[in-house]
């Protein structure tokens, strides 16, 4: 198989993939709206839910990749604050400073700036990281020795991050490591 076909033979299989799990999302969400059954079913349920999701958001993350790779990414731009794109409901990460209005695709740097931050506190001793935001440049700190390889994508052990680099650069961004801080200029 030639090499540009491989990211096409990924996108698509993410889509295809879509389908049937949305299938399985759907069948637990009316399951569980319905009530009728026992705590342990429930719960079940509930799990099932989840899972779905997670691997929804993982099947997006592959495809972006797929798609940046193989030169077919068309993101879509439109205005957003660069606090508002920082800002989690994540508690491992705080969100502070003063954002800016920058044409972007707020969906995919949203994500993208999640996934750094999640990493830099799932792979470093802090429980908690912080994002300062100062108008396009964001300082996400601290990133331990342990994690910076693996937050900044060059040590490929987290899709979230490796992908988010991606998007960022692709984007026109840039991604810094200078000591414990990462910097991100969108």
């Amino acid at each position: 198989m030639a090499e540009d076909r491989f990211p096409r033979v990924v996108s698509l299989a993410c889509h295809d993939l879509r389908t049937p799990l949305a299938t399985i999302f759907g069948f637990a969400r009316t399951l569980t709206r319905a009530g009728d059954l026992d705590d342990r079913s429930m719960r079940f349920l509930g799990m099932i839910e989840e899972a779905s999701e997670q691997m929804t958001g993982l099947l997006d993350e592959v495809g972006v990749a797929a798609r940046i790779e193989g030169g077919r990414w068309e993101p879509v731009r439109r205005e957003a604050d660069t606090l508002a794109l920082a800002t989690t409901e994540d508690e491992r990460v705080i969100t502070e400073g003063e954002g800016e209005t920058i044409q972007t695709d707020p969906e995919a740097v949203e994500r993208a700036l999640r996934a750094l931050a999640v990493a830099a506190a799932r792979y470093g001793p802090e429980e908690r990281v912080t994002w300062r935001v100062q108008g396009r440049e964001l300082e996400l700190t601290p990133i331990s020795a342990d994690a910076a390889p693996v937050v900044t994508g060059e040590q490929v052990r987290d899709l979230g991050s490796l992908v988010a680099r991606m998007v960022i650069e692709e984007l026109g961004g840039s991604l810094e490591l200078d000591g414990a801080t990462l910097r991100v200029l969108l």
